[in-house]
């Protein structure tokens, strides 16, 4: 069953990369990269993000200064354009996860209302 699960599991990553969401984001992301100002502003961001995150799953407390920078950040991200259409795609892709989830849970939630 697990070398089943395997195969699909590589049949849906593959039918998702066909899709015209996955295609929009890997365009959008290529565009982004093209400008090497703009990616390094973008690889600052994620690492401010990760690094956030981090910090709080480990129940520690963010200080003003990194909340503060983290805006900053943010801030500079918002008003580019390509980064702009790459949150756009991601979303268009991250809606596209979601529906495929709930088709794929759905049996599982049927069980519990049946």
């Amino acid at each position: 069953m697990a070398e089943k699960m395997k195969t699909l599991g590589t049949e849906v990553a593959q039918a998702l990369q066909e899709t015209s969401e996955f295609q929009g984001l890997q365009d959008a992301f290529e565009a982004m990269k093209a400008d090497e100002a703009t990616y390094t502003l973008f690889k600052q961001f994620q690492q401010i993000q990760m690094d956030l995150q981090q910090k709080q799953m480990a129940g520690q407390q963010l200080t003003d200064d990194e909340m503060k920078h983290a805006r900053e950040v943010a801030d500079q991200v918002a008003k580019i354009d390509v980064i702009k259409t790459l949150m756009d795609k991601e979303r268009d892709v991250n809606n596209l996860l979601s529906d495929l989830n709930k088709m794929i849970t759905q049996p599982i939630e049927d069980i519990y209302q049946g």
